[in-house]
């Protein structure tokens, strides 16, 4: 009975934002076969089962009519903008939902922040690295995780992010295999080794382009400097952040 009030559920939020528009856009269809939004539709319902696509078919739960193959060939495709993806999602959500529900003199506002992103169990993940994990003062396996998030003072929404690995290859565990680089998934491989500001405003690129209505950026001390200040005033956007202690003593000066 829940599965299938799950099922109506997502099926009227496939209709209702029209989930197989944005993944033609970001360059996701189907080549011959399956349909790219039922192989899309079978990850998002794992998700919320709780449940993973081994442990689906190993239970003879699996019902899509496709193999795990089928879902493997779509999650490792090159050429998917997932950045785009997201971002359009999260634009039409706002548009179609939230703005309606809110005053127009509301300041909307980009909310950039990252986190680690734990893989301690993998072994064969691309350009899987040793990162050093602030919040617990140690390293770990995995990726710093940089998130950009939307939100109207009230609600919050994610709008696309980036898994960071290191520049450093003494602490990379794996490479990334050899791949075309027109494809969006060389880019993003490129962009997963590039400093966190800089990545930071690809992302507030992406979102520019998709017209998410917003006029403030906020993040912290550890983005803050002149150049991405500058930066990100250049985009058309104001900033809020905490800066730098860069004096100890500014009598000194």
């Amino acid at each position: 009975m829940m599965i299938k009030l799950f099922q109506i559920q997502l099926a009227i939020f496939f209709k209702t934002y029209r989930i197989s528009d944005i993944l033609r856009a970001a360059n996701a269809y189907k080549k011959k076969g399956i349909a790219v939004t039922s192989i899309f539709t079978y990850l998002l319902s794992l998700i919320f089962s709780q449940r993973s696509i081994y442990m689906n078919m190993l239970m003879g739960k699996n019902s899509s009519g496709f193999t795990k193959d089928t879902v493997y060939r779509f999650l490792k495709s090159f050429h998917i903008n997932w950045l785009r993806f997201t971002s359009l999602l999260c634009a039409r959500v706002v548009s179609e939902s939230i703005e309606k529900l809110t005053d127009a003199s509301r300041v909307n506002v980009f909310i950039v922040d990252d986190s680690m992103f734990e893989r301690s169990r993998s072994k064969k993940v691309e350009r899987l690295s040793n990162i050093y994990d602030h919040a617990k003062s140690s390293y770990k396996y995995g990726f710093r995780m940089l998130t950009l998030g939307w939100s109207d003072g009230n609600t919050f929404l994610p709008v696309n992010s980036c898994l960071l690995s290191t520049e450093n290859k003494k602490n990379r565990v794996n490479e990334a295999m050899p791949m075309d680089k027109r494809t969006a998934g060389f880019k993003r491989r490129q962009l997963a080794q590039t400093k966190a500001p800089q990545v930071m405003l690809e992302l507030l690129k992406t979102a520019k382009t998709v017209e998410i209505p917003t006029s403030h950026v906020l993040f912290d001390t550890w983005f803050c400097s002149p150049s991405s200040i500058f930066a990100v005033k250049k985009l058309g956007y104001d900033v809020v952040a905490m800066t730098k202690k860069v004096f100890e003593n500014p009598l000194s000066l």
